[in-house]
């Protein structure tokens, strides 16, 4: 008796299709993680270079975020820009959902009484956490959502755009260039809309403000671009296995959603 499911045609469509679930699973559970841990605590990597202190402040909600471009990018190469868009797509309604029960579990009863000032809780009290990370989520979520849906899509954009630029040819490139741009474009969106919009950067406000943040966001894009660069090998060498794998072909499978773009598969 076979084990595949009535509605998996093959033990090849299945293994395509088990494949894209856990890049597609990981891209949304690392989405969501980092939109929840968000702001919620900064790390303080700073250090000297000749004597000269290098502020490094990074937000924790960072760390797995650039998971999910190598996802993305693993998605366009091996199932195209259509599936890779969609899921986009897929993480930024995740999100909305995730803070609709934020919303939710904090408007049900008992509500505790809340400091005007704050809009939180007594800290001692037990569902003080709960609160802060609410507030914080709720702050930032304009940010996050505007800076992930174009920081994603200039993305894949990107990936595709170079990657019929080139014929098909140098992987690093469409792999690096499209998230090391698209990362920037995330990181300064999500860091000025936070300050500007959700006040929940912290920040000395008897200081003048710009420098702070480029402080913050130099520190994330530095921790993006160097996880970045790392990530090409590993990325090189799953798109080298999992072709093989999946018997996917990326300029074959994928040649009519390329040429919606114009993108022509070398010879």
């Amino acid at each position: 008796m076979s084990d595949l499911h009535p509605i998996e045609a093959s033990t090849l469509h299945a293994r395509r299709e088990r494949v894209f679930l856990v890049l597609a699973g990981l891209f949304l559970g690392s989405m969501t993680m980092l939109n929840i841990l968000g702001i919620s605590r900064f790390i303080d990597l700073s250090f000297d270079v000749g004597g000269i202190r290098i502020p490094m402040a990074l937000a924790v909600g960072v760390l797995p975020y650039p998971i999910t471009f190598l996802c993305t990018d693993f998605i366009s190469e091996l199932y195209g820009r259509k599936r890779a868009s969609f899921v986009v797509w897929v993480g930024l309604g995740l999100n909305l959902w995730v803070v609709a029960f934020l919303w939710l579990g904090g408007a049900l009863p008992p509500v505790p009484t809340l400091d005007p000032a704050t809009g939180l809780p007594p800290t001692d009290a037990y569902d003080f956490p709960f609160y802060r990370i609410r507030m914080l989520t709720q702050g930032a979520v304009v940010a996050s959502m505007i800076a992930y849906l174009a920081a994603q899509m200039c993305d894949v954009f990107l990936f595709h755009f170079w990657k019929r630029l080139t014929q098909g040819r140098h992987l690093w490139l469409r792999n690096n260039g499209s998230t090391l741009v698209s990362q920037f474009v995330d990181t300064f969106a999500v860091i000025t809309i936070t300050h500007f919009y959700a006040k929940g950067l912290p920040v000395d406000a008897a200081l003048p403000i710009w420098p702070q943040l480029w402080v913050y966001i130099g520190s994330g894009y530095v921790f993006k671009m160097v996880i970045a660069f790392l990530d090409t090998g590993p990325f090189y060498l799953g798109v080298h296995y999992l072709s093989r794998f999946l018997d996917i072909d990326p300029y074959q499978e994928h040649s009519r959603d390329e040429e919606v773009i114009g993108f022509e598969p070398p010879h």
